[in-house]
């Protein structure tokens, strides 16, 4: 029994053969298939103006479908300073999440932004479905907020003051 018993240099050598064959395994991995996985690098993400808004105050850029068509939504919506939303609810919940900047946000119909709240790059915030909000960034702020936001289309937005604009300088 004592000449089956490996040495501790023989047990060494073992784990150094099997080390160089994990090794040389994991660079035999196949290359990505992009039909399968697909991405968008940051620099050919585009973002466009929202119709009706002011120049440089809120854009967006779809990922994912849109807002306005049938089932799941990715996008990604940019406030600039100075622009915040009015008032208005959706017909599903939100999901978003602060990828850079800070977002101001509040409930409510009445629009008041010294009652909203700063949330900073990673927040996560959800938006209950038909409940009133609005968000942005003051004009005060030095650069303008990133969200991505989830949800299921289509939002059918609706205005608290449908007689005012959707975008409002502040």
């Amino acid at each position: 029994m004592a000449g089956d018993a490996i040495t501790r240099r023989e047990a060494l050598a073992m784990l150094a053969g099997m080390t160089s064959l994990l090794v040389a395994r994991t660079t035999e991995a196949s290359p990505i298939n992009t039909a399968e996985t697909l991405y968008t690098l940051p620099e050919n993400i585009k973002f466009s103006a929202r119709s009706g808004a002011p120049p440089k105050s809120v854009e967006s850029a779809l990922l994912y479908s849109s807002p306005e068509k049938e089932g799941i939504y990715y996008t990604l919506v940019r406030w600039y300073p100075g622009y915040m939303s009015a008032p208005h609810s959706y017909a599903s919940d939100r999901l978003c999440v602060v990828v850079s900047g800070t977002w101001w946000i509040n409930s409510g119909a009445d629009f008041d932004t010294a009652h909203t709240v700063p949330v900073p790059t990673g927040t996560f915030v959800r938006r209950i479905a038909r409940t009133w909000h609005y968000d942005g960034v003051p004009r005060d702020e030095r650069e303008p907020v990133t969200i991505a936001i989830c949800g299921v289309g289509p939002v059918d937005i609706r205005l608290a003051e449908p007689d005012k604009p959707l975008v409002r300088s502040v």
